[in-house]
Protein backbone atom coordinates (compact mmCIF):
# COMPACT_ATOMS: atom_id res chain seq x y z
CA UNK A 1 0.00 0.00 0.00
CA UNK A 2 2.87 2.38 0.77
CA UNK A 3 4.14 1.81 -2.78
CA UNK A 4 0.73 2.70 -4.18
CA UNK A 5 0.67 5.89 -2.10
CA UNK A 6 4.14 6.81 -3.37
CA UNK A 7 3.04 6.51 -7.00
CA UNK A 8 -0.01 8.62 -6.20
CA UNK A 9 2.16 11.30 -4.60
CA UNK A 10 4.23 11.51 -7.78
CA UNK A 11 1.15 11.82 -9.98
CA UNK A 12 -0.53 14.42 -7.77
CA UNK A 13 2.34 16.91 -7.76
CA UNK A 14 1.93 20.21 -9.60
CA UNK A 15 4.55 21.00 -12.24
CA UNK A 16 7.38 22.71 -10.40
CA UNK A 17 11.06 23.42 -10.38
CA UNK A 18 12.03 19.75 -10.34
CA UNK A 19 9.96 18.93 -13.41
CA UNK A 20 11.47 21.88 -15.26
CA UNK A 21 14.96 20.59 -14.40
CA UNK A 22 14.04 17.22 -15.89
CA UNK A 23 12.67 18.90 -18.99
CA UNK A 24 15.84 20.97 -19.45
CA UNK A 25 18.27 18.08 -18.91
CA UNK A 26 16.51 15.75 -21.33
CA UNK A 27 15.82 18.52 -23.84
CA UNK A 28 19.55 19.29 -24.07
CA UNK A 29 20.30 15.60 -24.63
CA UNK A 30 17.57 15.33 -27.27
CA UNK A 31 18.77 18.57 -28.90
CA UNK A 32 22.01 16.92 -29.92
CA UNK A 33 20.42 13.49 -30.36
CA UNK A 34 17.96 14.80 -32.95
CA UNK A 35 20.66 16.87 -34.59
CA UNK A 36 22.99 13.90 -34.90
CA UNK A 37 20.15 11.60 -36.00
CA UNK A 38 19.67 13.79 -39.07
CA UNK A 39 23.35 14.55 -39.67
CA UNK A 40 24.00 11.88 -42.26
CA UNK A 41 21.04 12.98 -44.39
CA UNK A 42 22.64 16.39 -44.86
CA UNK A 43 26.18 15.10 -45.20
CA UNK A 44 25.21 12.40 -47.75
CA UNK A 45 25.11 14.70 -50.82
CA UNK A 46 28.59 15.98 -49.94
CA UNK A 47 29.88 12.43 -49.51
CA UNK A 48 28.46 11.63 -52.92
CA UNK A 49 30.36 14.54 -54.47
CA UNK A 50 33.57 14.62 -52.41
CA UNK A 51 34.21 10.95 -51.60
CA UNK A 52 32.58 9.52 -54.69
CA UNK A 53 30.08 7.42 -52.73
CA UNK A 54 27.25 6.07 -54.86
CA UNK A 55 23.58 6.22 -53.90
CA UNK A 56 23.84 2.52 -53.09
CA UNK A 57 26.85 3.09 -50.79
CA UNK A 58 24.98 5.87 -49.00
CA UNK A 59 22.05 3.49 -48.57
CA UNK A 60 24.36 0.84 -47.07
CA UNK A 61 25.85 3.28 -44.55
CA UNK A 62 22.39 4.58 -43.64
CA UNK A 63 21.20 1.01 -43.13
CA UNK A 64 24.20 0.31 -40.90
CA UNK A 65 23.10 3.03 -38.51
CA UNK A 66 19.80 1.22 -38.03
CA UNK A 67 21.63 -1.96 -37.03
CA UNK A 68 23.20 0.12 -34.29
CA UNK A 69 19.85 1.58 -33.30
CA UNK A 70 18.35 -1.90 -32.94
CA UNK A 71 21.27 -3.03 -30.79
CA UNK A 72 21.16 0.12 -28.65
CA UNK A 73 17.39 0.09 -28.17
CA UNK A 74 17.12 -3.64 -27.42
CA UNK A 75 20.12 -4.06 -25.12
CA UNK A 76 19.99 -0.49 -23.85
CA UNK A 77 16.35 -0.99 -22.90
CA UNK A 78 17.20 -4.09 -20.90
CA UNK A 79 20.22 -2.30 -19.38
CA UNK A 80 18.04 0.56 -18.11
CA UNK A 81 15.61 -1.90 -16.50
CA UNK A 82 18.57 -3.58 -14.77
CA UNK A 83 20.68 -0.62 -13.58
CA UNK A 84 18.22 2.27 -13.56
CA UNK A 85 17.05 5.04 -15.87
CA UNK A 86 19.56 7.64 -14.69
CA UNK A 87 22.63 5.45 -15.13
CA UNK A 88 21.40 4.37 -18.54
CA UNK A 89 20.98 8.00 -19.58
CA UNK A 90 24.49 8.94 -18.44
CA UNK A 91 26.07 5.97 -20.20
CA UNK A 92 24.16 6.33 -23.46
CA UNK A 93 24.76 10.10 -23.79
CA UNK A 94 28.48 9.56 -23.23
CA UNK A 95 28.54 6.77 -25.81
CA UNK A 96 26.67 8.55 -28.61
CA UNK A 97 28.64 11.80 -28.13
CA UNK A 98 31.97 9.99 -28.44
CA UNK A 99 30.77 7.90 -31.38
CA UNK A 100 29.44 10.94 -33.24
CA UNK A 101 32.84 12.59 -33.09
CA UNK A 102 34.37 9.40 -34.48
CA UNK A 103 32.35 9.87 -37.70
CA UNK A 104 34.40 12.95 -38.57
CA UNK A 105 37.54 10.88 -39.04
CA UNK A 106 36.11 8.28 -41.44
CA UNK A 107 36.63 8.26 -45.20
CA UNK A 108 35.28 4.99 -46.59
CA UNK A 109 31.98 3.16 -46.78
CA UNK A 110 33.15 0.52 -44.29
CA UNK A 111 34.57 2.93 -41.71
CA UNK A 112 31.57 5.23 -41.95
CA UNK A 113 29.29 2.22 -41.55
CA UNK A 114 31.07 1.15 -38.35
CA UNK A 115 30.91 4.68 -36.94
CA UNK A 116 27.19 4.93 -37.74
CA UNK A 117 26.51 1.57 -36.02
CA UNK A 118 28.16 2.84 -32.83
CA UNK A 119 26.44 6.22 -33.00
CA UNK A 120 23.05 4.64 -33.66
CA UNK A 121 23.44 2.34 -30.65
CA UNK A 122 24.07 5.26 -28.32
CA UNK A 123 21.30 7.41 -29.80
CA UNK A 124 18.56 4.81 -29.48
CA UNK A 125 19.62 3.70 -25.99
CA UNK A 126 19.36 7.32 -24.86
CA UNK A 127 15.99 7.81 -26.54
CA UNK A 128 14.25 4.86 -24.88
CA UNK A 129 15.75 5.62 -21.46
CA UNK A 130 14.77 9.29 -21.75
CA UNK A 131 11.17 8.68 -22.81
CA UNK A 132 10.73 6.06 -20.08
CA UNK A 133 12.12 8.45 -17.47
CA UNK A 134 9.66 11.17 -18.51
CA UNK A 135 6.81 8.65 -18.38
CA UNK A 136 7.68 7.50 -14.86
CA UNK A 137 8.62 10.81 -13.24
CA UNK A 138 6.03 13.24 -14.60
CA UNK A 139 2.52 13.65 -13.10
CA UNK A 140 -0.19 11.66 -14.87
CA UNK A 141 -2.07 14.75 -16.00
CA UNK A 142 1.02 16.22 -17.67
CA UNK A 143 2.99 13.28 -19.10
CA UNK A 144 2.03 14.10 -22.68
CA UNK A 145 2.68 17.83 -22.34
CA UNK A 146 6.08 17.37 -20.73
CA UNK A 147 7.13 14.84 -23.38
CA UNK A 148 6.03 17.37 -25.98
CA UNK A 149 8.10 20.06 -24.25
CA UNK A 150 11.22 17.88 -24.24
CA UNK A 151 10.69 17.12 -27.92
CA UNK A 152 10.02 20.74 -28.89
CA UNK A 153 13.23 22.02 -27.33
CA UNK A 154 15.22 19.04 -28.54
CA UNK A 155 13.94 19.40 -32.08
CA UNK A 156 15.65 22.76 -32.39
CA UNK A 157 18.63 20.52 -33.13
CA UNK A 158 17.18 19.53 -36.51
CA UNK A 159 16.98 23.00 -38.13
CA UNK A 160 20.19 23.95 -36.29
CA UNK A 161 21.91 20.96 -37.88
CA UNK A 162 20.41 21.56 -41.31
CA UNK A 163 21.39 25.23 -41.45
CA UNK A 164 24.83 24.43 -40.02
CA UNK A 165 25.27 21.84 -42.77
CA UNK A 166 24.00 24.36 -45.33
CA UNK A 167 26.68 26.83 -44.19
CA UNK A 168 29.58 24.43 -43.55
CA UNK A 169 29.44 21.79 -46.29
CA UNK A 170 29.94 24.13 -49.29
CA UNK A 171 33.10 25.63 -47.70
CA UNK A 172 35.50 22.95 -48.85
CA UNK A 173 36.25 19.37 -49.79
CA UNK A 174 36.44 18.02 -46.23
CA UNK A 175 34.29 20.59 -44.46
CA UNK A 176 31.49 18.01 -44.03
CA UNK A 177 33.57 16.45 -41.25
CA UNK A 178 32.90 19.40 -38.96
CA UNK A 179 29.15 18.73 -39.08
CA UNK A 180 29.64 15.59 -36.99
CA UNK A 181 31.14 17.64 -34.17
CA UNK A 182 27.61 18.91 -33.47
CA UNK A 183 26.48 15.50 -32.21
CA UNK A 184 29.52 15.22 -29.95
CA UNK A 185 28.32 18.29 -28.05
CA UNK A 186 25.63 16.07 -26.52
CA UNK A 187 28.11 15.60 -23.68
CA UNK A 188 26.94 19.02 -22.44
CA UNK A 189 23.82 17.28 -21.09
CA UNK A 190 25.81 15.03 -18.74
CA UNK A 191 26.12 17.47 -15.79
CA UNK A 192 22.38 18.18 -15.97
CA UNK A 193 21.44 14.49 -16.04
CA UNK A 194 23.86 13.73 -13.19
CA UNK A 195 21.80 16.02 -10.92
CA UNK A 196 18.57 14.10 -11.54
CA UNK A 197 17.39 11.38 -9.14
CA UNK A 198 16.64 7.80 -10.09
CA UNK A 199 13.05 7.01 -11.03
CA UNK A 200 11.16 6.21 -7.79
CA UNK A 201 9.07 3.64 -9.65
CA UNK A 202 12.25 1.81 -10.70
CA UNK A 203 13.59 1.97 -7.14
CA UNK A 204 10.36 0.45 -5.80
CA UNK A 205 10.44 -2.29 -8.41
CA UNK A 206 13.93 -3.24 -7.23
CA UNK A 207 13.06 -3.32 -3.54
CA UNK A 208 14.57 0.06 -2.58
CA UNK A 209 11.46 1.46 -0.94
CA UNK A 210 13.28 3.76 1.49
CA UNK A 211 15.28 5.40 -1.29
CA UNK A 212 12.17 5.75 -3.42
CA UNK A 213 10.32 7.58 -0.64
CA UNK A 214 13.34 9.81 -0.04
CA UNK A 215 13.37 10.76 -3.73
CA UNK A 216 9.66 11.55 -3.75
CA UNK A 217 9.98 13.62 -0.57
CA UNK A 218 12.83 15.58 -2.17
CA UNK A 219 10.76 16.15 -5.32
CA UNK A 220 7.82 17.36 -3.22
CA UNK A 221 10.12 19.73 -1.36
CA UNK A 222 11.56 21.12 -4.60
CA UNK A 223 8.13 21.76 -6.09
CA UNK A 224 7.43 24.00 -3.10
CA UNK A 225 4.39 22.15 -1.81
CA UNK A 226 3.18 18.61 -1.12
CA UNK A 227 0.73 16.65 -3.23
CA UNK A 228 -2.62 18.27 -3.98
CA UNK A 229 -5.89 17.93 -2.10
CA UNK A 230 -7.10 14.67 -0.64
CA UNK A 231 -9.64 12.57 -2.50
CA UNK A 232 -10.18 8.83 -2.95
CA UNK A 233 -8.16 7.35 -5.80
CA UNK A 234 -8.91 3.94 -7.32
CA UNK A 235 -5.76 2.05 -8.22
CA UNK A 236 -4.57 -1.50 -8.64
CA UNK A 237 -2.66 -2.88 -5.68
CA UNK A 238 0.07 -5.45 -6.39
CA UNK A 239 0.98 -8.25 -4.01
CA UNK A 240 4.70 -7.82 -4.61
CA UNK A 241 7.12 -6.39 -7.19
CA UNK A 242 8.07 -8.73 -9.97
CA UNK A 243 11.19 -8.70 -12.11
CA UNK A 244 10.41 -8.55 -15.82
CA UNK A 245 11.78 -10.75 -18.57
CA UNK A 246 11.55 -10.50 -22.33
CA UNK A 247 9.19 -13.47 -22.29
CA UNK A 248 6.58 -11.30 -20.54
CA UNK A 249 6.56 -8.94 -23.54
CA UNK A 250 4.92 -11.65 -25.66
CA UNK A 251 2.26 -12.95 -23.29
CA UNK A 252 -1.40 -12.02 -22.86
CA UNK A 253 -2.48 -8.39 -23.14
CA UNK A 254 1.11 -7.14 -23.06
CA UNK A 255 1.94 -9.44 -25.99
CA UNK A 256 -0.89 -7.92 -28.01
CA UNK A 257 0.36 -4.45 -27.18
CA UNK A 258 3.91 -5.42 -28.13
CA UNK A 259 2.71 -6.70 -31.51
CA UNK A 260 0.59 -3.61 -32.18
CA UNK A 261 3.40 -1.21 -31.22
CA UNK A 262 5.93 -3.20 -33.27
CA UNK A 263 3.82 -2.71 -36.41
CA UNK A 264 3.44 1.00 -35.63
CA UNK A 265 7.15 1.53 -35.00
CA UNK A 266 8.19 -0.45 -38.10
CA UNK A 267 6.06 1.51 -40.52
CA UNK A 268 6.47 4.91 -38.88
CA UNK A 269 10.25 4.39 -39.05
CA UNK A 270 10.06 3.43 -42.73
CA UNK A 271 7.85 6.45 -43.41
CA UNK A 272 9.87 8.85 -41.27
CA UNK A 273 13.32 8.02 -42.59
CA UNK A 274 12.05 7.44 -46.10
CA UNK A 275 11.23 11.14 -46.09
CA UNK A 276 13.70 12.81 -43.73
CA UNK A 277 16.85 10.87 -44.62
CA UNK A 278 16.38 10.94 -48.38
CA UNK A 279 14.91 14.31 -49.32
CA UNK A 280 18.24 16.17 -49.87
CA UNK A 281 19.67 13.35 -51.98
CA UNK A 282 16.44 12.83 -53.96
CA UNK A 283 16.10 16.54 -54.70
CA UNK A 284 19.68 16.65 -55.97
CA UNK A 285 19.16 13.53 -58.08
CA UNK A 286 15.93 15.03 -59.43
CA UNK A 287 17.78 18.02 -60.88
CA UNK A 288 18.25 20.56 -58.09
CA UNK A 289 21.87 21.48 -57.31
CA UNK A 290 23.47 20.74 -53.93
CA UNK A 291 22.94 24.23 -52.50
CA UNK A 292 19.25 24.37 -53.51
CA UNK A 293 18.51 20.84 -52.25
CA UNK A 294 20.09 21.66 -48.88
CA UNK A 295 18.24 25.00 -48.74
CA UNK A 296 14.84 23.41 -49.44
CA UNK A 297 15.53 20.71 -46.85
CA UNK A 298 16.67 23.23 -44.26
CA UNK A 299 13.54 25.36 -44.72
CA UNK A 300 11.22 22.38 -44.34
CA UNK A 301 12.86 21.39 -41.04
CA UNK A 302 11.62 24.64 -39.49
CA UNK A 303 8.32 22.83 -39.02
CA UNK A 304 9.83 20.44 -36.47
CA UNK A 305 9.56 22.61 -33.34
CA UNK A 306 6.01 23.94 -33.90
CA UNK A 307 5.04 20.39 -34.83
CA UNK A 308 6.17 19.04 -31.46
CA UNK A 309 4.43 21.93 -29.69
CA UNK A 310 1.20 21.00 -31.47
CA UNK A 311 1.22 17.81 -29.39
CA UNK A 312 1.13 19.94 -26.20
CA UNK A 313 -2.59 20.85 -26.35
CA UNK A 314 -3.57 17.53 -27.96
CA UNK A 315 -1.88 14.83 -25.93
CA UNK A 316 -3.30 15.16 -22.42
CA UNK A 317 -6.63 16.62 -23.49
CA UNK A 318 -7.59 14.00 -26.08
CA UNK A 319 -5.34 11.14 -25.00
CA UNK A 320 -2.86 9.55 -27.38
CA UNK A 321 -4.81 7.12 -29.58
CA UNK A 322 -7.10 9.38 -31.62
CA UNK A 323 -4.54 12.18 -32.20
CA UNK A 324 -1.88 9.65 -33.25
CA UNK A 325 -4.18 8.07 -35.86
CA UNK A 326 -5.32 11.44 -37.26
CA UNK A 327 -1.80 12.87 -37.42
CA UNK A 328 -0.44 9.74 -39.17
CA UNK A 329 -3.15 10.01 -41.85
CA UNK A 330 -2.35 13.71 -42.31
CA UNK A 331 1.35 12.93 -42.80
CA UNK A 332 0.42 10.47 -45.55
CA UNK A 333 -1.62 13.13 -47.36
CA UNK A 334 1.03 15.88 -47.11
CA UNK A 335 3.86 13.51 -48.03
CA UNK A 336 2.03 12.41 -51.17
CA UNK A 337 1.37 16.03 -52.14
CA UNK A 338 5.09 16.78 -51.65
CA UNK A 339 6.09 14.04 -54.06
CA UNK A 340 3.63 15.10 -56.75
CA UNK A 341 4.74 18.74 -57.00
CA UNK A 342 7.86 20.21 -58.56
CA UNK A 343 7.17 23.85 -57.66
CA UNK A 344 9.85 25.11 -55.23
CA UNK A 345 7.32 26.97 -53.05
CA UNK A 346 5.01 23.95 -52.86
CA UNK A 347 7.98 21.72 -52.06
CA UNK A 348 8.86 23.92 -49.08
CA UNK A 349 5.23 24.26 -47.90
CA UNK A 350 4.37 20.56 -48.03
CA UNK A 351 7.81 19.64 -46.71
CA UNK A 352 7.24 22.00 -43.78
CA UNK A 353 3.87 20.33 -43.07
CA UNK A 354 5.35 16.83 -43.21
CA UNK A 355 8.19 17.76 -40.87
CA UNK A 356 5.79 19.47 -38.46
CA UNK A 357 3.29 16.60 -38.35
CA UNK A 358 6.02 13.96 -38.09
CA UNK A 359 7.23 15.62 -34.89
CA UNK A 360 3.69 15.97 -33.56
CA UNK A 361 3.35 12.24 -34.13
CA UNK A 362 6.73 11.50 -32.52
CA UNK A 363 5.89 13.46 -29.36
CA UNK A 364 2.60 11.58 -29.04
CA UNK A 365 4.12 8.15 -29.74
CA UNK A 366 7.07 8.72 -27.36
CA UNK A 367 4.55 9.41 -24.59
CA UNK A 368 2.22 6.56 -25.62
CA UNK A 369 4.68 3.66 -25.96
CA UNK A 370 6.13 3.38 -22.42
CA UNK A 371 2.66 3.85 -20.91
CA UNK A 372 1.58 0.47 -22.28
CA UNK A 373 4.21 -1.59 -20.40
CA UNK A 374 4.48 -2.41 -16.66
CA UNK A 375 7.31 -0.84 -14.64
CA UNK A 376 9.23 -4.12 -14.31
CA UNK A 377 10.01 -4.18 -18.03
CA UNK A 378 8.80 -0.80 -19.25
CA UNK A 379 12.16 0.19 -20.70
CA UNK A 380 12.69 -3.28 -22.18
CA UNK A 381 9.32 -3.10 -23.95
CA UNK A 382 9.91 0.48 -25.01
CA UNK A 383 13.34 -0.45 -26.33
CA UNK A 384 12.14 -3.62 -28.05
CA UNK A 385 9.44 -1.99 -30.20
CA UNK A 386 11.67 1.02 -30.90
CA UNK A 387 14.51 -1.32 -31.86
CA UNK A 388 12.33 -3.52 -34.07
CA UNK A 389 11.31 -0.40 -36.00
CA UNK A 390 14.94 0.57 -36.48
CA UNK A 391 15.93 -2.97 -37.47
CA UNK A 392 13.20 -3.10 -40.11
CA UNK A 393 14.54 0.10 -41.60
CA UNK A 394 17.77 -1.66 -42.53
CA UNK A 395 15.89 -2.43 -45.73
CA UNK A 396 14.28 1.03 -45.85
CA UNK A 397 17.09 2.92 -47.60
CA UNK A 398 17.57 0.04 -50.04
CA UNK A 399 13.82 0.08 -50.80
CA UNK A 400 13.90 3.83 -51.45
CA UNK A 401 16.96 3.49 -53.68
CA UNK A 402 15.33 0.61 -55.57
CA UNK A 403 12.00 2.43 -56.05
CA UNK A 404 13.76 5.59 -57.16
CA UNK A 405 16.03 3.69 -59.55
CA UNK A 406 13.20 1.67 -61.09
CA UNK A 407 10.23 4.04 -61.07
CA UNK A 408 11.49 7.55 -60.39
CA UNK A 409 10.92 10.37 -57.92
CA UNK A 410 7.15 10.48 -57.23
CA UNK A 411 6.61 6.74 -56.51
CA UNK A 412 8.99 7.06 -53.57
CA UNK A 413 6.45 9.32 -51.89
CA UNK A 414 3.58 6.96 -52.69
CA UNK A 415 5.52 4.31 -50.75
CA UNK A 416 6.10 6.75 -47.85
CA UNK A 417 2.38 7.67 -47.74
CA UNK A 418 1.40 3.98 -47.67
CA UNK A 419 3.61 3.43 -44.61
CA UNK A 420 1.83 6.20 -42.72
CA UNK A 421 -1.62 4.89 -43.69
CA UNK A 422 -0.72 1.50 -42.17
CA UNK A 423 0.33 3.28 -38.96
CA UNK A 424 -2.95 5.21 -38.79
CA UNK A 425 -5.11 2.12 -39.32
CA UNK A 426 -3.15 0.01 -36.80
CA UNK A 427 -3.50 2.58 -34.02
CA UNK A 428 -7.15 3.32 -34.81
CA UNK A 429 -8.18 -0.34 -34.77
CA UNK A 430 -5.91 -1.95 -32.17
CA UNK A 431 -4.47 0.82 -29.98
CA UNK A 432 -5.74 1.07 -26.37
CA UNK A 433 -6.73 4.47 -25.04
CA UNK A 434 -4.49 6.28 -22.54
CA UNK A 435 -4.44 9.79 -21.19
CA UNK A 436 -4.42 11.20 -17.68
CA UNK A 437 -4.48 7.72 -16.15
CA UNK A 438 -1.99 6.61 -13.50
CA UNK A 439 0.58 4.23 -14.98
CA UNK A 440 -0.43 1.54 -12.51
CA UNK A 441 -4.02 1.68 -13.81
CA UNK A 442 -3.05 1.25 -17.48
CA UNK A 443 -1.79 -2.31 -17.06
CA UNK A 444 -4.01 -5.28 -17.83
CA UNK A 445 -4.28 -8.18 -15.33
CA UNK A 446 -2.56 -10.49 -17.86
CA UNK A 447 0.53 -8.29 -17.88
CA UNK A 448 2.23 -10.38 -15.21
CA UNK A 449 1.52 -8.18 -12.19
CA UNK A 450 -0.46 -10.14 -9.62
CA UNK A 451 -3.23 -7.87 -8.39
CA UNK A 452 -5.29 -8.15 -5.27
CA UNK A 453 -7.99 -5.84 -6.61
CA UNK A 454 -8.89 -2.19 -6.77
CA UNK A 455 -8.19 -0.17 -3.64
CA UNK A 456 -9.41 3.36 -2.81
CA UNK A 457 -6.52 5.35 -1.32
CA UNK A 458 -7.11 8.71 0.35
CA UNK A 459 -4.05 10.92 0.38
CA UNK A 460 -3.67 13.60 3.06
CA UNK A 461 -2.25 16.99 2.16
CA UNK A 462 1.03 15.94 3.74
CA UNK A 463 1.92 12.26 3.46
Amino acid sequence: MLDTILAERLDRLPIGRFHRRVLLALAVAFLFEFGDLNTFAYVAPALKDNLGLSVHAIAVVTSASFVGMFIGATFGGRFADAVGRRRALLGSVTFFSTSSLLNAFMSSTVSLGIARVLTGAGLSAMTVAGTTYVCEIMPAANRGRMQSGVMAIGLVGIPAMSFAARAIIPLGHDSWRFVFVFGALGALALPLIARLPESPRWLLQHGMSDRAHEVVAAIESETGRPSSESEPIVVWSEQQPERGTYVMLFRGAVGRRTLMLSVVWIFQTLGFYGFVAWVPTLLQAHGFDLVHSLTFSALTTLGAVPGALLAWPLSDRFGRKVPIAIVAASIAACGLAYGLTFNPIAIVVFGFCVNALIQTFAALLYAYTPELFPTAYRNSGNGFVYGVGRLANIMGPLLVASIFGSYGYSPVFVYIAACWVIVAVTIAVFGPRTGKEHLENLQEPESGSRRVGRVAVTLPRSV
